[in-house]
């Protein structure tokens, strides 16, 4: 292994690779910083300039490409409450209400730490877990999966500000919106009233609506008051004060992110939301989440970025990809004659050995790039906010028009966005609906799977350790924060 390594960074400090590795992470910074433009997109588009390049400064590109993306979409997320990826929607949480005040020095700051620590920590793992981990997931079947939705479905408790009726109103317009489409078992249309549908409701372009359109329309209803005071933006935003205060959430992140990464089919937005929920679960202050703590900025990104290096271990291992990011990538392999699985390391070492190499090295740029940019991105707070929400609307209508090249995913997003206006006006939150909506179509997929495979026997799930541990846990995550707040409004009263 230490041969191998040795032999990677060789590869990556040959000069052509460097300026590759470069490239990479300021193409990534822009693809994750622009709504609409996801790692998955960023890396499909990047595919075809790498075909005639040799496989090992092809990835080294891709692989630096996707690791910055996964930051870069906390910076809109950030300032703007756009989130760039589907992963930084956790992230605006707090990060977005630290810049309402004027700490957003102090939020990016806060993200690219994180970032830095939950990509270096899980790019360690990956060297040395890669390949059992891989086994691991093999394991999980439909009832493990099913399971997984379900624990993340149950984080709707904790992620519910104020009432939770309210949140439970959210997440079951979320599992209403996912049944549109084809039928996942029979193929049959289901409220399908348009060819657009056929695939369901977009993702990507209904996120942009709940969180940036529906932030443009209150921009523009708030366009006469006066832009933010930058506080906090001077120096690099944070006090190490700040970093000793969240230790044990920047070493708990990247182990739930880089284990959920794992997982094939899991990705970097169940491992955001996974951690955050963890960090305000455990947090003495929980109310303070979604108010502006720098906590939940630091729980989300240290998660997103270390389940990057997570989706390589059976991506590498077993050819198995952790993610849609990873399944392009895979792709990507194969059309440099690489397949990817237990023989890669023994027919071609350098490429993973590369790869590792590459986070390695990745890291520290990303980070000092983005520290370097902290005070430079915070001033995007000054603009009017008349200038910044037509700004935004343009990100929102390129990122949604670019899903497909089409003005679909663009109806979409004006509808979404419209919808989370109301919600928000509403006081009913959207996190959950994001949940739904992420989660939704895993939980009934697998869910029809097991029930297909058992012959519709319900007790199949209660014979499988991992589904029967998971579902427990999601039941205590459910019902254990109703109990408490039963029990604190009987002290009141």
């Amino acid at each position: 292994m230490l041969e191998g390594l040795i032999s990677g960074f060789g590869h990556v400090f040959q000069l052509s690779h460097f300026l590759g590795l470069l490239i990479g992470i300021a193409i990534g910074y822009f693809i994750g910083s622009m709504p609409g433009l996801t790692p998955s997109i960023g890396i499909a588009l990047i595919i075809p300039f790498t075909f005639t390049m040799e496989p090992v400064m092809a990835m080294i590109i891709i692989v630096s490409l996707y690791m910055a993306a996964e930051y870069g979409g906390g910076i809109t997320a950030i300032l703007l409450n756009a989130p760039g990826t589907p992963a930084a929607a956790a992230t605006a949480f707090d990060g977005y209400e630290l810049t309402k005040k004027g700490e957003a020095g102090k939020a990016l700051t806060v993200s690219i730490v994180a970032s830095a620590i939950g990509a270096m920590v899980s790019s360690i793992l990956l060297v040395f877990t890669a390949i059992p981990m891989a086994k691991f997931a093999l394991q999980f079947g439909p009832t493990e999966y099913f399971a997984l939705a379900v624990f993340g479905l149950s984080l709707v408790s904790s992620l519910s500000q104020g009432s939770l009726l309210k949140g439970m109103l959210s997440m079951l317009i979320g599992l209403l919106i996912v049944t549109i489409g084809l039928d996942p078992v029979m193929g049959t249309p289901r409220f399908v009233f348009t060819n657009g549908l056929m695939e369901g409701v977009p993702f990507l372009p209904a996120l942009i609506g709940l969180f940036a359109l529906s932030e443009v329309f209150y921009m523009l209803e708030d366009a006469k008051s006066k832009p933010p005071k930058s506080k906090g933006v001077t120096g690099l935003g944070a006090s190490v004060g700040v970093f000793k205060n969240m230790k044990l959430t920047l070493i708990r992140s990247p182990l739930i992110g880089y284990f959920i990464g794992v997982i094939p089919g899991a990705g970097t937005t169940i491992a955001s939301f996974v951690s955050y929920n963890e960090a305000r679960r455990v947090s003495k202050t929980k109310e303070s989440f979604g108010a502006g703590n720098a906590e939940g900025v630091a729980a989300s990104e240290g998660a997103n970025n270390a389940a990057v290096s997570g989706a390589f271990a059976p991506l590498l291992a077993l050819g198995i990809p952790g993610s849609a990011s990873a399944a392009i990538i895979i792709g990507a392999l194969t059309i440099q004659g690489v397949q990817p699985g237990p023989m890669l390391f023994t027919k071609n070492p350098e490429i993973p050995y590369s790869i590792f190499a590459a986070l390695f090295v990745g890291v520290p740029i990303m980070l000092a790039v983005g520290l370097g940019g902290v005070r430079l991105w915070a001033k995007v707070v000054l603009i009017p906010k008349k200038v910044l929400a037509v700004f935004v609307l343009g990100i929102c209508i390129l990122g949604a028009y670019s899903f497909s090249n089409s003005m679909f995913p663009v109806w979409v997003m004006i509808i979404f966005g419209i919808l989370g206006y109301g919600l928000r006006k509403a006081d009913v939150p959207t996190t959950p609906m994001v949940l739904a909506l992420v989660l939704g179509y895993m939980m009934e997929t697998n869910f029809r799977r097991a029930i297909t495979v058992s012959e519709g026997d319900f007790t199949f799930f209660l014979q499988q350790p991992i589904t029967v541990t998971l579902l427990v846990i999601s039941l205590a995550t459910l019902i254990v924060p109703i109990i408490q707040r039963f029990r604190k409004s009987d002290s009141k009263s």
